[in-house]
């Protein structure tokens, strides 16, 4: 009848006024969120970064103006950890370099460091940026088994860190008939995160499962049968 076919085409009429019923909004978790210019590039920008980029045939790196064992962790690790929301060269490749070299050499000098990293890694992630979102899982993997207890250390955290996991971690690579082409030029999130899970759990002490467990309720263990 009439009445129905207003209705199905989304209209009411309120008291004489006729209003158009509106669906719930599409979700947001997924969408970017444009982070703003680090603290990183602003270093980097006043010349204040012992670093350089190295022209090289098979593509750009870093160099160090000194000797990476020398560096103050407590002031250039987290500096550059802030780096992870960017996505513009020189300041993606100098941050994300950088922080794997200071990680290869840091030692015993990173496990003190841990509480600083937290913000800038919470941050970098809740960008939803597919490649800070990467580049920053891959860090973390990269951070736990940089040195003893590391792993034990970032469980306190799990709450700040793991919210945007549970989010991403079933986003993955449609390999069935209908191919998401987008997501095949992409490093697959939905796996790097799952990866990662399991680096925290194997590294993360006795209270790693329990804390992963309550945060991302559908992981299952890799330690148990």
């Amino acid at each position: 009848n009439h009445t129905s076919a207003r209705l199905a085409r989304g209209e009411l009429s309120m008291c004489g006024v006729r209003a158009r019923v509106v669906g719930p909004r599409a979700s947001r978790v997924f969408h970017e969120c444009p982070a703003k210019p680090s603290t990183f590039r602003k270093y980097y920008e006043r010349g204040e970064l012992p670093i350089a980029v190295k022209h090289e045939n098979r593509g750009n790196s870093i160099a160090w103006k000194v000797d990476v064992e020398t560096l103050d962790y407590h002031h250039y690790l987290p500096l550059f950890f802030d780096g992870l929301t960017e996505t513009a060269f020189p300041y993606e490749l100098f941050a994300r370099q950088g922080i794997h070299d200071m990680l290869d050499r840091g030692g015993p000098k990173i496990l003190p460091v841990i509480p600083q990293l937290i913000m800038p890694i919470r941050n970098a992630l809740n960008t939803r940026n597919h490649q800070v979102m990467c580049t920053t899982v891959k860090v973390l993997q990269h951070l736990v088994m940089s040195a003893d207890k590391v792993g034990e250390a970032l469980v306190p955290y799990f709450r700040q860190i793991l919210t945007v996991f549970n989010l991403f971690k079933n986003k993955r690579k449609n390999l069935g008939d209908g191919i998401d082409y987008d997501q095949l030029e992409k490093e697959d999130i939905g796996k790097l995160i799952n990866e990662t899970l399991q680096i925290f759990e194997r590294y993360g002490g006795p209270d790693a499962y329990i804390n992963i467990k309550y945060m991302i309720p559908t992981y299952q263990s890799c330690l148990t049968n």
